[in-house]
């Protein structure tokens, strides 16, 4: 399914027919709505005939644009495109890694709807408390002056970092000051993780105003947390929280 942005940009997404809430699932940075923990809570959803909805941003995965035209504010206007066009009644969202931070801007736009928030791995402000104080002197003068920097990603191929992705977290970032979201949110992070330190989950539910926060730490959890083990736990915890 495809969905125009109103740009000529095209989004990606596919949506599964069931009861509501819908669950929907934000991937991360370079990632896109086909790795194993997205298609895993599909496969739930559909089995307890449940409303799923996966989605890409533009620059990745099946969405049209490029990459680097990409900053938090355009991938959380993509998702809220999306979901309000193809799932505008109440929704759970699950956010991984940087999904997590587009989940937290999805629900504090859309409170009235959101009724539940999981977030794995969930990187608030990644670009400001991670990126930018890893560059050196030289990338910070690439970066300011030719407007990106490339780098090799752990993960494979390269992770291309706009001066623009950096400028623009800046104006959305969420753990200097309150978040005014009020829904149950369930917080799971690998104590293992080389990407996003775990204690972010803490300063995350530190700064939520609902009461209703539990976070999960996965001792020996990488970032992912795409083993079966880590699924299960997912599953189980999105099933307490429908419950």
């Amino acid at each position: 399914m495809r969905l125009n942005r109103g740009d000529g940009v095209e989004l990606a997404y596919e949506l599964t027919a069931g009861r509501g809430p819908t669950i929907v699932f934000l991937p991360g940075f370079m990632s896109d709505m086909t790795g194993d923990k997205a298609m895993a809570i599909e496969a739930w959803c559909m089995a307890q005939g449940r409303g799923c909805l996966r989605l890409d941003y533009s620059g990745h995965g099946a969405s049209g644009g490029r990459f680097e035209d990409g900053t938090i504010g355009r991938w959380t206007q993509d998702a809220l495109a999306v979901i309000d066009h193809a799932a505008p009644g109440p929704a759970v969202l699950i956010g991984s890694s940087m999904g997590g931070w587009i989940a937290l801007n999805v629900a504090v736009a859309r409170t009235e709807r959101i009724v539940g928030m999981i977030g794995i791995a969930a990187a608030p402000d990644f670009t400001e408390r991670l990126m930018w104080p890893s560059f050196s002197a030289a990338q910070l003068e690439t970066l300011l002056i030719e407007g990106m920097l490339r780098l090799p990603s752990q993960y494979g191929g390269e992770q291309i970092i706009t001066r623009a992705l950096i400028e623009d977290g800046r104006r959305h970032l969420r753990l200097t000051e309150p978040i005014p979201l009020y829904c149950p949110v369930r917080l799971l992070h690998g104590q293992r993780d080389p990407d996003v330190p775990w204690r972010t989950s803490l300063d995350i539910a530190e700064r939520l105003e609902s009461d209703d926060v539990r976070v999960t730490l996965v001792k020996d959890g990488d970032h992912r947390l795409s083993r079966p083990q880590d699924i299960a736990l997912l599953r189980d915890t999105l099933a307490t929280l429908l419950t």
